[in-house]
């Protein structure tokens, strides 16, 4: 099975803006950077299939590749709770420098941890392994990407910020006889 782990495009938001669960717009260079995506990916077989974020920066853009998406709730950005909206220099500087130093316990207030979104992301993994299909697409987030590709490297949570996944990215990773491989990142 070969699957693509997708980041969406670009938003309209302003640099430094919390969004991670928040439904935001899409930037004005959406049309661009969605037919150059197109252009990153092969022709798919009939079976393929197509999994999204429910938030419409992915939802959207799964929708320009099938008829067919699957919106999936655990694919969702990490919660950032009350900070949801904020600029995070609008946030108080040693809690939200508590919070990058401990990123994958510490979380926002009435949000979520990198850890918890770790285990909704593997949670969808252990479904994703049991699809019948050749080839999946997935349209989600960066931590969600980060998560995954954690799970699949087995490496410690806190390294995978050390991935770089940028908006509109591609990650493909192939299983082959229930061995995982990464293809490539950030393409």
């Amino acid at each position: 099975m070969d699957i693509y782990l997708i980041r969406h495009t670009q938003t309209a938001n302003n640099m430094g803006l919390c969004y991670g669960q928040s439904d935001v717009i899409l930037a004005d260079s959406y049309a661009d950077e969605m037919a150059n995506l197109h252009n990153k990916l092969p022709e798919f077989e009939d079976d393929c299939r197509v999994l999204s974020s429910p938030l419409t920066r992915c939802l959207q853009l799964a929708q320009t590749f099938s008829d067919n998406v699957i919106t999936d709730e655990r694919l969702l950005e990490l919660n950032f709770g009350n900070w949801e909206g904020l600029q995070f220099d609008a946030i108080e500087v040693d809690v939200l420098q508590h919070w990058t130093d401990n990123i994958v316990t510490a979380k926002p207030p009435n949000g979520e941890n990198f850890e918890e979104l770790y285990l909704r992301a593997t949670a969808f993994w252990k479904d994703l392994l049991t699809i019948d299909a050749k080839q999946v697409l997935i349209f989600t987030h960066a931590g969600v990407i980060r998560a995954l590709l954690a799970h699949a490297l087995n490496f410690p949570l806190e390294n995978s910020f050390q991935l770089r996944i940028d908006p509109s990215s591609v990650h493909k990773l192939c299983l082959i006889d229930n061995y995982l491989y990464v293809e490539y990142i950030n393409l």
